[in-house]
């Protein structure tokens, strides 16, 4: 558990040298479900808590949903504790039933590797991996790898009933859908994760979603009764040796986990898969109902600046102030501060359309970020009709030509009168910017004809 190289965004806005007031914090964000007893007394203690937080790889990216565990490891470390992220390469190539209707698709080590590396990185855009409670980033494989199966069922498996398993809700939730036995073993795979975390590195804490707490659950029941045992007691039944903290599930308006797009994909953090200008719209796009909320969950200024935007932005709503200052936070933390500006250049241009206005830096960004479309020189030749068609804005000349006909395409915001005018000439780079209504747009390279 090697730190890597602290991050400049990491970490930023400690404000305690201890972990009292963690709970309060957490609560006040929106960021607490349940703990169990002894916890709050726990971080009363001036030593420094470590606490874990176990990440599925089973993709190459971590998504908005992720971003209430992150915070919440990010909390840890501002309020003095160390946080653990924990790789699941052991689990991941099995697949947690939580939250899952269905059986994941088994991945392969190199897959997990690959798709671990990445993930790392983007973690160390939230915490500091730095100084005495530095972050430290973990994988199971380590020792899941090498875990023998009599061993496991002597040293884990026996400590659990089947019926104490089939009571936990991420369990029971999958008996009737049908539930392999890889996956109904992952539980204890989990409670072993905290075990080897506790003994290896005093992890005293594990957290996690609402849907975890079976979970987190069964790795406290592992450590009393082995820890216990190891003293040389039969069981001195101590619920003190660590302890659980859940966070609630972000749900969307529709109940759905929190983190898709109205088109259901989600919303990643790599650029690769969503870019940096549609991850800063997702979060420019959010109701005024729910973006007091976020602001608490997602950025770290405090209550007292919340309540103000809050405040403004009652006042002032067409402004969307919550909103903007919600994904200028966010953007910036995952993307760069770089990227934000020239995002929100971007962005501004899109909605006062002055898109061709930008220079030609700005417009290679732009067409890097927006819906676009490369065609060739010959494309223009085709007037307004073949451009539009050939861009993928309209599909078919007939839809183009109707909707030119009632005033409905802009190129380059020169809106187009006729199916016969001129289309004008390239902005600076090659660039065309094509309108249709209020949303649909594409930015359009016209390459040189051979």
């Amino acid at each position: 558990m090697t730190p890597p190289a602290r991050s400049s965004q990491a970490g930023a806005g400690s404000v305690s040298a201890g972990s009292a007031g963690l709970l309060d914090e957490l609560s006040w964000r929106g960021l607490f479900h349940a703990a169990t007893p002894g916890l709050a007394e726990r971080l009363l203690d001036p030593r420094p808590v470590a606490g874990y937080i176990g990440f599925d790889p089973t993709g190459p990216s971590l998504h908005v949903g992720h971003l209430v565990p992150i915070f919440g490891l990010l909390h840890l470390q501002r309020h003095g504790g160390r946080p653990v992220a924990l790789m699941g390469g052991g689990t991941g190539m099995i697949g947690d039933p939580s939250g899952t209707s269905a059986e994941r698709n088994l991945l392969t080590r190199e897959m997990v590797e690959a798709n671990t590396a990445s993930i790392r990185a983007q973690l160390e855009q939230f915490l500091d991996f730095e100084g005495p409670t530095g972050a430290l980033i973990g994988d199971n494989h380590a020792w899941l790898g090498s875990l023998k199966l009599l061993d496991f069922l002597r040293d884990v498996g026996k400590h659990f009933t089947v019926p104490y398993m089939l009571a936990k809700e991420s369990v029971a939730t999958r008996l009737d859908a049908g539930l392999s036995y890889t996956e109904f073993s992952y539980m204890l795979l989990q409670a072993t994760d905290f075990l080897e975390l506790h003994r290896t590195l005093g992890v005293e804490l594990q957290m996690g979603g609402a849907d975890q707490w079976g979970n987190i659950t069964a790795g406290l029941e592992l450590i009393r009764r082995v820890e216990g045992r190891a003293e040389g007691r039969e069981d001195d039944g101590r619920a003190d040796r660590a302890h659980g903290l859940s966070y609630p599930l972000l749900l969307d308006a529709s109940g759905k986990k929190f983190g898709k797009t109205a088109e259901g994909t989600s919303v990643w953090l790599d650029p690769r898969r969503t870019s940096p200008f549609a991850f800063y719209q997702f979060w420019l796009d959010r109701d005024d109902a729910e973006t007091g909320k976020l602001l608490r969950m997602f950025t770290l200024r405090d209550r007292t600046e919340i309540e103000a935007l809050e405040a403004s932005a009652s006042a002032t709503p067409e402004a969307r102030l919550g909103q903007r200052a919600l994904a200028a936070d966010l953007t910036e933390r995952v993307h760069g501060a770089d990227v934000l500006r020239r995002v929100i250049d971007v962005s501004e241009a899109v909605f006062s359309r002055t898109l061709p206005a930008l220079g030609p830096e700005a417009l290679a960004f732009a067409f890097e970020q927006l819906p676009n479309a490369v065609v060739g020189a010959d494309a223009l030749a085709g007037g307004p009709i073949g451009l539009a068609v050939a861009a993928g804005l309209f599909g078919s000349n007939s839809e183009a030509r109707r909707t030119i006909s009632q005033g409905g395409l802009s190129i380059n915001e020169i809106r187009v009168t006729s199916v016969e005018a001129p289309v004008p000439g390239p902005l600076p780079g090659g660039y065309l910017v094509l309108r249709s209504g209020k949303k649909a747009y594409r930015i359009v390279r016209v390459t040189p004809a051979a």
